[in-house]
């Protein structure tokens, strides 16, 4: 009986994995109540963390800059725009429905995480797990908050964990009115746009308090998918969900559907884009240089440049106005200090952004011939100087005028002021090539310039901002000029960029520049670019290249120096296209209003003015293409009988080509009938140059140099070497101009060498 009673009283034993069960519940519970604590002191600490409402309101998201022309309008803006804050019943109350109908239905119910969310979002991912839609959004608007303002849109489940916690933290510290007011202040809608006001005044062109149903629905319908749904973008896209918002606001009883069906959002009206005009080349060129100037990369900033609007509008007008048809145009002005005022880089920039005034490489025909005569001028020569205007070859290659004459003895301002190519070859070969492709450096070209002879009519590829920075350092009396379009920089209202003029670079002597601007003022008064005259004193030059394919005039007054350029892209030939036609015309149509308020400014050696210089204007001689003949597309010599296409034999008097009657002394010889010179490669007799007048006082005879004495020994070829150079102009071995400036070169004492 005892065994019997013991055997009642024993239980039997529970199953192992019930113990497991058990355990592991216990466990979990133990782990949770430890999650559940870490998590409640991490939201109370990061909520005596987060900054006050007002800090909130007034963190920026990214960098904006705002573009200031010379007289303070704003002239663009970049990265993120901001609109005006508006507080929680600022907002109309179409917005905050839709927003919350759209976003976050439960927005009002949860603690900053919504649970039925993440289950519905996991159901959803589960249901499409084989297909592409296998993800839906469940962050809250409070987490949108959380992620916007402190933290990236990089996905990963480490971010994801600090937006939860933030997102509490937020709910413990803000009500539910304040993170919906910085929800709809802060988030991007597209377009650039940050917050309903700046989204409201991009689309529509009115503040967000005057939002009306439909157009509330069209911002709220952005922020799934801004660059997708952007009505600038996508104007049917936008209309469509917009279309949807209203469904989810029927949803959530937000509206009827009888103002579902009175929105008519397909019959809102858009703002329309504000169009891109010539003032983007400008910006494009003159922002990247932020990076070398600053390092300011979060604060907003301001950025306050040197365009002059009015400039501006009357430059692209005077390129539009004059650039030939099917051709491309380009313009830049300067100041003397180097401040960009004007730039366009072509005829439409929706068209075509690239920047023909700073980035096109082509070739500038006789507005290089610049370099030429600086050059020439260093070495002692004078603009009242004489040359003998003849054929000449140089190591195989004829330059020949544009109008087939040779006119014997000319001056130095009259050969540049009418373009003579020999003459400019004739100079090239006195002073050396290599010479002239040194003043070209030195005056501020950056592109290749290789020194072979045509170069000196201007068949190196230049670039029209170098072009006009060399002319306007002329005009700046020889001292350097910069070209910048950045004047200050400020962040928060501090100052954190000023720009410098450093005027402490000098090029050329003052007294070279002020004889460059004789001959450049020559050509305006008389010559080739009489089409430039605005009827104050301007000193300028044409170009035009082989077949017609560019067109350049470059020139200064009042202190403001401006280039053009005309050409196609593609290099084609323009017929009609010279330097003295549309680039010039172009120029005098800009120069005109810009230099009106500007006090008229005398060059401070005036070229003098012939008898024929009251000639008819419509008559003024424009010239044909003018940098040289009997060169390949790459600027080599090639056959002096080679030619070029078009070339036609001269049956125009030479009285009547273009020059003025009695302008220059006619050649006793035409070019058919006169055989060119020709030297063994790398030795050639010096050009014919002198000064005006023989040593008694008499006019040099024409195509002649002063006979020689007696006594004089017998003339030899000598070699075109740095030590022959130094003798013939009289230069020291460091290639310095002798002091005694009125000495004239050993050419004027009869040796001709």
């Amino acid at each position: 009986m005892a065994r019997a009673s013991s055997s009642r009283k024993k239980r039997p034993s529970q199953p192992r994995w019930r113990l497991w069960m058990k355990r592991a519940l216990i466990a979990c519970g133990g782990l949770a109540l430890v999650g559940l604590i870490a998590l409640t002191v991490a939201v109370f600490a990061t909520a005596q963390q987060l900054p006050s409402f007002e800090e909130l309101k007034s963190s920026p998201n990214g960098q904006m800059i705002r573009v200031h022309a010379a007289d303070g309008t704003v002239i663009m803006t970049l990265g993120p725009s901001y609109g005006e804050w508006l507080s929680y019943d600022q907002i109309p109350k179409v917005m905050r429905d839709a927003t919350i109908s759209t976003e976050d239905r439960r927005f009002r119910d949860h603690i900053g995480i919504d649970p039925i969310g993440v289950l519905r979002a996991l159901k959803f991912a589960f249901v499409n797990r084989n297909t592409d839609r296998r993800f839906q959004g469940a962050s809250t608007i409070t987490q949108q908050v959380a992620r916007t303002i402190f933290l990236s849109n990089r996905y990963d489940i480490r971010r994801k964990f600090k937006e939860a916690i933030i997102a509490l933290a937020l709910e413990r510290k803000f009500s539910k009115d304040q993170i919906l007011e910085l929800y709809m202040n802060k988030v991007y809608y597209g377009g650039g746009a940050y917050g309903v006001d700046a989204a409201s005044r991009k689309f529509f062109g009115h503040s967000a308090t005057h939002l009306t149903l439909g157009e509330a629905a069209v911002i709220a319908g952005l922020v799934k998918a801004p660059s997708h749904y952007s009505p600038t973008a996508d104007a049917d896209a936008a209309i469509g969900r917009a279309g949807v918002v209203l469904q989810l606001m029927q949803e959530t009883g937000a509206i009827t559907s009888d103002q579902a069906a009175q929105a008519d959002v397909a019959a809102i009206k858009l703002a329309p884009e504000p169009k891109q005009n010539s003032v983007r080349y400008f910006t494009d060129w003159a922002l990247p240089q932020l990076d070398t100037l600053i390092d300011e990369k979060t604060r907003p900033l301001e950025v306050y440049t040197t365009l002059d609007l009015n400039m501006q509008r009357d430059a692209t007008r005077a390129v539009n106005q004059n650039v030939p048809k099917g051709a491309q145009g380009a313009l830049v002005a300067l100041d003397n200090d180097g401040s960009v005022r004007a730039m366009v880089g072509g005829k439409d920039y929706v068209a075509s952004i690239y920047n023909r005034a700073t980035q096109a490489e082509r070739q500038p025909g006789s507005a290089f011939k610049l370099f030429v005569y600086l050059a020439a001028f260093e070495s002692g020569l004078k603009p009242d100087d004489t040359i003998v205007d003849e054929p000449v070859t140089i190591k195989g290659w004829s330059p020949r005028n544009d109008d087939r004459v040779f006119r014997g003895t000319v001056t130095l301002r009259q050969a540049f002021a009418y373009s003579i190519n020999t003459v400019a070859a004739k100079l090239g070969l006195q002073v050396g090539f290599d010479t002239v492709a040194d003043m070209a450096r030195r005056m501020g070209l950056t592109t290749q310039i290789s020194a072979y002879p045509s170069m000196v009519l201007g068949t190196n590829e230049v670039r029209l901002i170098d072009m006009t920075r060399a002319y306007a350092s002329v005009a700046n009396e020889g001292v350097a000029v910069s070209p910048y379009g950045i004047t200050k920089v400020t962040a928060d209202g501090v100052t954190i960029y000023e720009h410098q003029v450093d005027r402490s670079h000098v090029l050329i002597a003052p007294y070279v520049a002020d004889e460059m601007i004789d001959v450049m003022a020559s050509t305006v008064n008389v010559g080739t670019g009489r089409a430039a005259d605005i009827g104050r004193p301007v000193a300028g030059k044409t170009g035009t290249t082989q077949s017609n394919k560019d067109g350049w005039f470059i020139g200064t007054s009042s202190g403001l120096t401006t280039g053009v350029w005309m050409g196609r892209d593609d290099d084609k030939p323009i017929p009609g296209l010279f330097g003295g036609t549309g680039p010039a015309r172009a120029f005098a149509a800009f120069m005109k209003p810009a230099v009106a308020d500007r006090p008229v400014e005398q060059f401070k050696s005036a070229a003098p003015l012939p008898d024929w210089d009251m000639e008819n204007a419509e008559n003024a001689y424009f010239g044909e293409p003018d940098n040289g003949l009997f060169v390949d597309e790459n600027g080599n010599p090639i056959g002096p009988d080679t030619g070029y296409p078009g070339d036609q034999p001269d049956m125009i008097p030479p009285d009547t080509q273009g020059y003025p009657p009695g302008a220059v002394q006619q050649p006793q010889y035409q070019q058919p009938q006169y055989q060119a010179p020709q030297y063994p490669a790398g030795s050639y007799p010096p050009p014919q140059v002198h000064r005006g007048t023989t040593p008694g006082g008499a006019p040099a005879p024409g195509g002649s140099v002063p006979p020689a004495s007696d006594d004089a020994p017998p003339r030899q070829h000598q070699r075109l070497d740095q030590d022959w150079m130094n003798r013939v102009l009289g230069r020291t071995p460091s290639g310095r101009r002798p002091a005694n400036d009125d000495q004239p070169p050993p050419a004027a004492a009869g040796q001709g060498h």
